[in-house]
């Protein structure tokens, strides 16, 4: 069976796994870098570790086959990536020497540049996401409903919009997020990506139960003493039935079309 739940640490290998069977526009990337460990190190782990309540994936029998990950404030978790997370894998990875000339060394320079993902053309859209599935899950309705449960996390935390960063060269990515309402953002120097932001919608409108399905009181000529109908809640029904249901002191019915029989003769003042 399969479900979208919240992320949990022992997912930790499965996206780990899915981060690198996905990076390349959505191809399997472990053969493009010498240590293809690094990438979740960039777009993966720091998000379940500093943003664990925005982390969900599609498990299907107890197996993540696919996530979404993200923040609320970008520019806060650029900081708390520096702070908190850079720290823990550093060693690791250090930053490179010179500017990058290998796929490696790109990686590297943009673990360390944590700042990289803070643009003032952005900020309007404060929140940002990654999302990966593994690619028999796709085109499934699987990837809409990850950022569907993502974008509710976001409205719970009065977050306005969403930005994702997605490789130009990823081309068969684009349709799916124009599909869900991704609109693409003017960036002063995109580089590599285009930008797209999805405002997050407010909650659906609660629905209300019609008047007409909570049975209203008596009348008080009926609670007086008078003949009441068998079915409370269709005492106001249409304006001929009520002319039915509720005769005259005389004993004679209100006229209408539907006055087919009197109703049965009451003394009334007509009769004294």
């Amino acid at each position: 069976m399969l479900i979208i739940r919240p992320y949990q640490p022992d997912d930790r290998d499965a996206v780990h796994d899915i981060c690198i069977r996905t990076a390349d526009a959505g191809e399997d990337a472990s053969t493009s870098y010498a240590d293809p460990d690094i990438l979740p190190e960039i777009f993966a782990h720091p998000y379940s570790h500093l943003e664990p309540d925005l982390a969900f994936v599609l498990d299907h029998d107890g197996v993540p086959v696919g996530y979404v990950l993200g923040t609320a404030d970008t520019a806060a978790f650029a900081r708390r990536f520096r702070s908190e997370w850079l720290p823990l894998v550093s060693d690791r990875y250090p930053p490179p020497n010179g500017d990058p000339t290998t796929p490696d060394a790109v990686m590297a320079h943009l673990l360390h540049t944590p700042e990289r993902m803070v643009l003032p053309d952005l900020a309007h859209y404060p929140a940002h996401l990654h999302i990966d599935l593994l690619a028999g899950y796709r085109r499934s309705g699987h990837g809409r409903a990850l950022v569907d449960r993502f974008v509710t996390a976001l409205r719970e935390r009065g977050t306005p919009a969403v930005h994702v960063g997605m490789v130009t060269a990823n081309r068969r990515a684009r349709p799916f997020y124009d599909r869900l309402g991704f609109r693409p953002l003017p960036v002063a120097d995109p580089g590599p990506l285009t930008y797209l932001g999805l405002a997050v919608p407010d909650p659906p409108a609660e629905r209300h139960l019609p008047p007409y399905s909570t049975p209203r009181p008596w009348p008080a000529s009926w609670r007086s003493g008078g003949s009441a109908p068998s079915d409370p809640v269709n005492v106001h029904g249409s304006p001929h039935q009520r002319r039915l249901r509720a005769p005259r002191r005389c004993g004679r019915p209100r006229p209408g079309p539907s006055a087919r029989t009197p109703p049965p003769h009451r003394p009334g003042w007509c009769d004294r």
